[in-house]
């Protein structure tokens, strides 16, 4: 995407050069064209940035406005766009896994339950296994664990995987929702550090495929996993 800003204070050539260095130095930004004749900036995205954001890089004699559209408009548009992949995985795992539930006489809720959280185990560790040294450095940036012993992330994807394909396979339910609960209780903390504190910092929930923010998304990502682990281990004991 592309927006027109409005920046106040350049004065010569060398400012237009400092002003595009520092934009250009913004995460997501692509490209940047700046002219002190009319105080404008063109900035082209990945994904709409914040003007707080922007505000942030720029050295304090240079002022950034948005006179050419809504900030908060642009905001909640750019939601859906970030959050495309994960959404998208969670609908074809929900599609897919409601569907085997029309073999059956009735809806089964742990049988569904089972075969949600082997999808998403097998589904999320793949993407992690796609570069697992990217994954491993990402997840070391908030999670309590991987932070005092890096080693942690690698061995978490590998988890992640072992319990997709027994919740798959159904195997010993009370070790796998056991391991389940213990897993994500651990890994929610640090997700929700980072959230509470307004940490910028790349979420690791697909690996380093996507480039998602670290959000609320994350804290339900893993508090679904934790309260369906949950539910299975009251029915079974």
């Amino acid at each position: 995407m592309t927006h027109q800003y409005q920046v106040s204070g350049m004065t010569c050539s060398g400012c237009e050069a400092k002003v595009k260095s520092a934009l250009l130095s913004v995460e997501y930004v692509t490209r940047v064209e700046v002219s002190k004749d009319t105080n404008s900036a063109t900035i082209v995205m990945g994904r709409h940035i914040a003007l707080s954001d922007l505000q942030k890089a720029l050295p304090a004699q240079y002022q950034i406005s948005a006179p050419h559209h809504s900030e908060s408009t642009e905001q909640a548009k750019s939601w859906p766009a970030t959050y495309k992949p994960i959404l998208l995985i969670f609908a074809y795992i929900t599609g897919i896994t409601l569907l085997i539930q029309f073999g059956n006489p009735r809806f089964d809720a742990m049988q569904w339950m089972r075969h949600f959280m082997a999808a998403f185990f097998l589904v999320f560790s793949f993407f992690k296994m796609l570069n697992l040294k990217g994954f491993a450095e990402s997840y070391q940036m908030y999670d309590v664990i991987a932070r005092r012993i890096p080693l942690w992330g690698y061995v978490y994807a590998f988890i992640e995987l072992a319990l997709g394909v027994a919740f798959l396979m159904d195997f010993n339910p009370l070790i796998t929702n056991a391991v389940t609960l213990a897993v994500m209780s651990v890994s929610i903390i640090g997700v929700l550090q980072s959230v509470l504190n307004k940490r910028k910092i790349q979420c690791a929930c697909l690996g380093d495929v996507f480039n998602l923010p670290m959000s609320t998304v994350t804290i339900i990502e893993d508090g679904l996993m934790i309260l369906m682990a949950g539910v299975m281990l009251l029915q079974i004991t």
